[in-house]
């Protein structure tokens, strides 16, 4: 069985390519997940590293977090695969949909340490993506919300089949993309089929900063 780590954001997207790797017989070791300079919160979606601890004991796989500043981003990512390699693992999992810029960064830096790639997600309709989370038993709220397509009330709202049906009638007005690839939203997963405990939000405030809502949990 192939040993991977998952590159892990605490959304939606990370948490099924992680669940779609496990259900295709790789065995996910590590989840990887790359931090600010000063250590208090994830690069990805701006989730503070405790969060992102919680899911991690929640789900029984341990949490890699690696500081970085935005210039050194690169060499330190590649430098944390060489560490997984070393412990034995062969690729990364990555949740990745169809930015191929995306795609071409990863691909290439997984091949400059020799480890293989796999994008369980990647090509497939984002309609069946959010669908096959939910109806998967994922449980995930929205985080962080691009202040022009969806107002504060929308910080916490759950992944659900209403959210769905909410964000079609965006796409049709807006041409947003549905698992918000384009930055129009975050999720943060609290439950579901990989976590052996339920992750339980205790309490809440919002932030508004550069045009995006934010739910500090």
């Amino acid at each position: 069985m192939h040993q991977v780590f998952t590159s892990w954001s605490g959304d939606k997207d990370s948490c099924l390519a992680c669940y779609q790797a496990v259900n295709s017989r790789l065995k996910v070791r590590y989840l990887l997940n790359m931090v600010t300079e000063d250590g208090r919160r994830s690069w990805t979606h701006g989730q503070s590293v405790e969060l992102l601890q919680s899911q991690s004991q929640a789900i029984g796989i341990p949490l890699i977090q690696r500081q970085t500043t935005m210039a050194n981003y690169e060499a330190e990512f590649k430098d944390a695969l060489l560490s997984l390699k070393q412990k034995g693992v062969t690729g990364g999992v990555f949740g990745d949909i169809d930015l191929e810029e995306h795609r071409h960064w990863i691909e290439r830096i997984c091949g400059e340490v020799a480890l293989t790639p796999h994008l369980p997600l990647w090509g497939q309709a984002q309609e069946k993506i959010l669908g096959s989370f939910i109806t998967s038993g994922f449980e995930a709220v929205v985080v962080v919300t691009k202040a022009d397509l969806f107002g504060e009330e929308w910080l916490g709202q759950k992944i659900d089949l209403d959210f769905l049906s909410y964000l079609s009638e965006l796409r049709q007005r807006y041409g947003i993309q549905l698992c918000g690839e384009a930055g129009e939203y975050h999720t943060f997963v609290t439950d579901g089929p990989l976590f052996d405990q339920r992750i339980e939000i205790l309490e809440t405030n919002t932030v508004l900063r550069e045009g995006y809502w934010s739910l500090e949990i």
